[in-house]
Formats: structure tokens, C-alpha cells, sequence
């Protein structure tokens, strides 16, 4: 697939990002913008995968590496999830402009997609359809329980300057203030567009009753479970690309690109 590298300006903040184009191109064609997990990049195989479903189904792809990670600026440790949710923001902003878009889709893995089911809630009125891919939801629930997803604990009262993650990854305690003052409630119900969410049942990172419980409560979605399969669908990646190329075929349909 064409792709085209550059960095999106954010008053003076690079983000990094990739254009990819279908081999048939149309003057206007939906867009789908794909965001990574925690301590992830643009160029991780499943999301490259789902980089290469888009294009098949006839959509540009704007994959973004998020505050913190990959070739974006910014330190990882000093990354928070509203601090991503506005960086989306102002991608979405930024895809807007672009004289191809007819529609913008938006998707994220596990971080990524807990990023954009809380960006949906907030610009729910620019986004056509909604793909988050196993969100970790569950990390709202980490910073106000004080348990991590590693079961390591933390004290909530007296939040610790520090909080490493594995190896050398760690954020700062603002990271757990941020993140337990959001509300995926109100994310949820603020948005009404169609929602797809995909999730493997033998994820054991981000607990697959994270998008359970989310297909229950938005208005329109469907849930895909993966039997068996990892938080980054090691095992099971073509089931995904199978479902999530007939999702989006269908919306390429229903909408009459």
C-alpha cells in the first residue's frame, strides 16, 4: 500500500504519523485513524494488520503514534490518557481538513482504544464509526483501585512520584490522578454512532469484560470475540482482519462510498 510519512504540527509538538492509501484511490474516501496501545508504535504487526484490512476496504488509513511513544515527542513517563485524548483530538481536527476525508472512523488498541471510546464521547459529532480493539477500560479502574494490571499495588491516598510498569516504563503519579478522574459512562452515552468492538477471550492483560460490558451499554455496537486470543491477537490475527474487513465493508456499503 502508498503510504506517506510526515509529523502533524501541534503548535510546535511533532506527532508523528503515516498516510496509507488503497491502490484504487477516489477523490473523496473515508478514513480511518488507528492509534496504538501503551508502550506500543505504529508499526506493531496488528496494527499494521488492521492498517491493511482499511486499505483493502477501500479506506485511507492515518496511523499516529500518541505522547511519549514511538517517534512523537514527548517523554513516556510524562504521557497521561487525557493528555492522549486531546492529541486525538486535535488528529481528527487535523484529518478534517484534508481534501480526500467524506467521513472520519476512528480505532485504537487497548490504551488506544480506551483513548478513543473517551475522544468519541467528546467529538462524537465528527466521528462516522467507532473501532476500539481490546480497550482497556480496566486502567480507570487500576488508578482508583490501586492494583495494576501486573497485580503490583499502589497507595492511593499517598500516590507514589513514581509507578514503574515492567522493566524500564514507568509514569509519574499524575498519570493515576488523570486517569481516575475519567468517566467511560459518559463517553459512552455521549456517542451514537456505530461501534465495533473487538476482543480475545484469553487476553490477559486488559480483562475481555472491559468490551463486554461496553457493547452493553452503547446504543449501537457489535462485539466480536476472539476465541482464546492475546491482547495483541498473537494467535488469532486473521480472524480479526476477517471480522473487522466485513465491518468495515459494511459501513462502506451502508454509507454509499
Amino acid at each position: 500500500m502508498e503510504n506517506r510519512e510526515f509529523y502533524i504540527d501541534k503548535d510546535g509538538f511533532k506527532i508523528h504519523a503515516k498516510l496509507d492509501f488503497p491502490e484504487v484511490q477516489k477523490e473523496k474516501m473515508p478514513l480511518l485513524i488507528l492509534v496504538h496501545g501503551l508502550t506500543g508504535h505504529m508499526e506493531e504487526v496488528h496494527i499494521l494488520k488492521v492498517a491493511e484490512i482499511a486499505v483493502k476496504s477501500g479506506y485511507a488509513c492515518l496511523r499516529v503514534e500518541m505522547y511519549g511513544h514511538g517517534m512523537s515527542d514527548g517523554n513516556f513517563c510524562n504521557h497521561n490518557i487525557a493528555q492522549w485524548v486531546l492529541d486525538m483530538a486535535y488528529v481528527i481536527d487535523y484529518a478534517e481538513k484534508l481534501d480526500f476525508v467524506s467521513d472520519i472512523y476512528l480505532s485504537g488498541h487497548s490504551q488506544g482504544g480506551l483513548t478513543s471510546m473517551l475522544t468519541a464521547g467528546l467529538k462524537g459529532d465528527k466521528i462516522k464509526g467507532l473501532m476500539p480493539l481490546s480497550p482497556a477500560v480496566c486502567l480507570i479502574d487500576c488508578c482508583k483501585t490501586g492494583i495494576w494490571l501486573d497485580g503490583s499495588s499502589f497507595d492511593v491516598v499517598n500516590i507514589p512520584e513514581e509507578l514503574h510498569f515492567w522493566e524500564d516504563k514507568y509514569v509519574t503519579g499524575n498519570y493515576v490522578r488523570v486517569a481516575r478522574s475519567l468517566r467511560i459512562e459518559d463517553a459512552i452515552a455521549a456517542y451514537h454512532g456505530p461501534v465495533f468492538l473487538v476482543h480475545g477471550t484469553g487476553d490477559e492483560t486488559v480483562p475481555v469484560s472491559d468490551s463486554i460490558n461496553a457493547d452493553k451499554l452503547y446504543e449501537n455496537s457489535v462485539l466480536a470475540l476472539i476465541p482464546e486470543d492475546t491482547d495483541c491477537y498473537d494467535y488469532h490475527l486473521d480472524q480479526v482482519a476477517e471480522v473487522i474487513e466485513k465491518w468495515l465493508g459494511e459501513q462502506y456499503t451502508a454509507n454509499k462510498y
